[in-house]
């Protein structure tokens, strides 16, 4: 089984990071500030004004450590990887699938049903830790939704229909999210999802850790030997990770949105700790970046039973797991792909 390595994030300007002997150290105006074993570290992620020296670069290439630089508040860059590992062959039957309508639809299909029945969840734990209101009873309308829709994504519909179906009820479930935040209700409100940029702190908070996301799952795909721009339910474009973010919608609302929630309504993050950009946007300041990243890394510290393979693992790894099981399927070792659902 693989293990769950760290992930280290460096947000200070002007940082730079450099190999002594099998550890990174990372100095600052010339003095070292932090030293960590190589051996420990799975990735590494640089935020704005951040450099890395060429043996470190090597070394991490070698190695199988990805480096993602992204900007100060979390778009991302560039990635530097080094030999893609796997058999040529996973990524020939990869791209073999791509081209075929049915089995593009298949994995398709299991990346919404993972995504919708996550969405549920997410809703009916709204409904269970909170009193009953109106706003409860706009939660499990939804939810019901949700379960119903689920029944009827048969492979008879098209993949235009389908998707179409994944956006029409991302769209209700984000018209409710605003019933799942429970204090700070004046400070953190959702006016539906705006992206680039977002022009409140919720929306801030949900593109910056979908960001770190995307940039986990396109690590897994690349450590599985998948090509992570080639993907099924988002089709090819250049410069997008289309596979990683296939792979990402199953772990939006379980990685993400329960986070986000829990930092509003409980306090963790305050109002004051967001600023308004020159282009109209919102972003947060660093200390919330930081305080955010920590908790994302905890998060992913998170024990949790695989429901399809029925092992205990860390959340973190769940998204390794489901990259190995895509690759499985692809390979004709099982049917179908089973998306994450988180119970």
């Amino acid at each position: 089984m693989k293990h769950h390595l760290n992930t280290l994030y460096v947000f200070t300007q002007g940082a730079y990071l450099r190999k002594e002997s099998e550890t990174v150290v990372v100095r600052i105006d010339k003095e070292s500030k932090m030293r960590l074993p190589l051996l420990n570290i799975g990735a590494i992620v640089c935020f704005g004004r951040v450099g890395i020296s060429p043996q470190l670069l090597g070394f991490c290439g070698e190695k199988g450590i990805a480096i993602s630089f992204m900007t100060n508040h979390g778009r991302f860059l560039a990635a530097v990887n080094g030999f893609t590992p796997g058999n040529v062959l996973l990524r020939r039957e990869q791209y073999r699938r791509a081209d075929d309508d049915e089995a593009t639809k298949r994995i398709a299909r299991a990346c919404i049903v993972g995504k919708l029945a996550n969405y549920r969840t997410v809703l009916r734990r709204g409904v269970r830790d909170q009193a009953a209101s109106e706003g409860t009873l706009r939660l499990e309308r939804v939810a019901t939704r949700i379960d119903a829709v689920i029944r009827t994504l048969d492979l008879t519909r098209t993949l235009d229909q389908l998707r179409g179906m994944e956006g029409e009820f991302s769209r209700e479930y984000f018209g409710v999210f605003n019933d799942l935040i429970t204090t700070q209700k004046e400070d953190f409100l959702l006016a539906g999802r705006t992206r680039r940029p977002p022009l409140d702190r919720v929306n801030a908070m949900l593109s910056f850790l979908y960001s770190m996301l995307a940039n986990d799952l396109r690590s897994a795909c690349e450590a599985t030997g998948l090509d992570a721009a080639v993907g099924f339910l988002h089709r090819d474009r250049p410069g997008r990770p289309s596979l990683a973010l296939d792979l990402m919608e199953e772990f939006r609302p379980v990685l993400v949105d329960r986070l986000v929630l829990s930092l509003i309504n409980r306090g963790q993050v305050k109002s004051s700790g967001f600023e308004e950009s020159p282009g109209g946007g919102i972003q947060m300041n660093e200390a919330t970046r930081k305080l955010i990243v920590a908790a994302y890394q905890k998060r992913k510290q998170d024990s949790v039973t695989h429901p399809f393979l029925d092992e205990k693992m860390t959340l973190g790894l769940v998204p390794h797991i489901q990259a190995r099981l895509l690759a499985r399927h692809l390979r004709g070792d099982s049917d179908a792909y089973p998306p994450f659902v988180w119970k």
